[in-house]
């Protein structure tokens, strides 16, 4: 659990450089390129770190989540992923409407993780980024309005498409593991 702890403040603390100053600082005193590369190190620094340590902590149920309503996940990730592509991609009317739809959708995605995971581990993991991401939506000033654009088009397609892909993907993913543990725990009698 310290590796994934560490590996979100490494990850998060850079990104909250601004609201606490800090960018600015750092800029005039190491140079524009050089406070990129820290940045960068320390955030890639930190998701190795929770990527790691999320595999390794040890599972301690906290509360347990609804069966007969984890499609309430499936329903969230739908514009969490559009967002995070609007989010991505050049000047939308999704993101000046949505003011910083990439933080609004990270926020989703991390709702809808919580809501289908009970455990500490998780619940820091997707507790942290939804924490941070929700705390720089709503203290980032706001964009000026734009009109409708490809843009949009583009964030809806792809955020469908990787809506299609993923979540077949991964459930895939966890079935397949569901059923090799099935046939280890019965092997194993």
């Amino acid at each position: 659990m310290l590796l994934l702890t560490a590996g979100l403040g490494l990850f998060i603390v850079p990104h909250f450089f601004r609201e606490m100053q800090l960018r600015d600082a750092l800029v005039s005193r190491l140079g524009e390129g050089a406070y990129k590369g820290l940045y960068s190190l320390l955030s890639l620094l930190g998701l190795g770190l929770i990527i790691y340590g999320k595999s390794r902590a040890e599972f301690i149920q906290i509360w347990t989540p609804l069966f007969d309503t984890r499609w309430v996940s499936l329903v969230i990730m739908f514009p969490s992923l559009v967002l995070v592509t609007a989010g991505n991609l050049p000047a939308s009317a999704l993101r000046t409407t949505f003011n910083h739809p990439m933080l609004l959708g990270v926020t989703l995605w991390a709702l809808a993780h919580l809501w289908v995971n009970g455990d500490l581990a998780s619940m820091l993991l997707f507790g942290g980024f939804g924490l941070w991401a929700g705390i720089k939506y709503c203290v980032l000033p706001s964009q000026p309005s734009i009109a409708p654009n490809r843009w949009d088009a583009a964030a809806l397609v792809i955020g469908c498409a990787g809506y299609v892909v993923l979540v077949p993907l991964i459930a895939s993913l966890i079935a397949s593991l569901i059923a090799s543990l099935i046939a280890s725990l019965i092997a194993s009698m």
